[in-house]
């Protein structure tokens, strides 16, 4: 049996708030491997929106049949907050200005708590209700999502 969906999704939680936690350390003192590690916490938190909208939140409506209604809803919603707050610290990265501490305490703050949701209540409920080939057809759909749908918004990124 593969691992939990829950397992699988905390794990990239973790690894995305290291990547952050790593930029924010750095960013006034190695702007360029801070840089980095912003562009690889942004391509991969995209990566992980774009795995719940698609695949996490429509199975989860479906087994539930709460569709567009109840706590997928209200991510969706925190999920255009945390795009909006992402491009913020962006267009600052873009500019090479650490100062962006404001930008980053607004992310996290929607951050966390949507985080908790996920790990609490969608996680577990998708989890209870897959069978065995259901999940690995989850993760073969999430390693089937194209590079271009996720790293977005990065070309000053990668120039420069």
């Amino acid at each position: 049996m593969e691992e939990s969906i829950k397992t699988y999704f905390e794990k990239d939680h973790n690894r995305l708030d290291e990547l952050f936690r790593n930029f924010q350390e750095l960013k006034r003192v190695d702007y360029p491997k801070a840089k980095e590690f912003f562009k690889e916490f942004k391509f991969g938190l995209q990566r992980h929106i774009v795995w719940e909208e698609e695949i996490l939140f429509p199975l989860f409506e479906q087994k539930t049949g709460m569709a567009y209604s109840g706590p997928t809803r209200v991510m969706r919603i925190e999920h255009e907050q945390i795009r909006k707050h992402l491009e913020a610290i962006h267009e600052k990265v873009q500019k090479q200005d650490p100062d962006s501490d404001e930008e980053e305490q607004m992310l996290l703050s929607v951050l966390s708590l949507h985080n908790q949701k996920e790990e609490y209540i969608l996680y577990p409920v998708i989890d209870k209700s897959l069978s065995d080939p259901e999940r690995e057809a989850v993760f073969a759909a999430m390693k089937n999502i194209a590079e271009e749908r996720y790293k977005i918004c990065c070309r000053n990124l990668s120039n420069g």
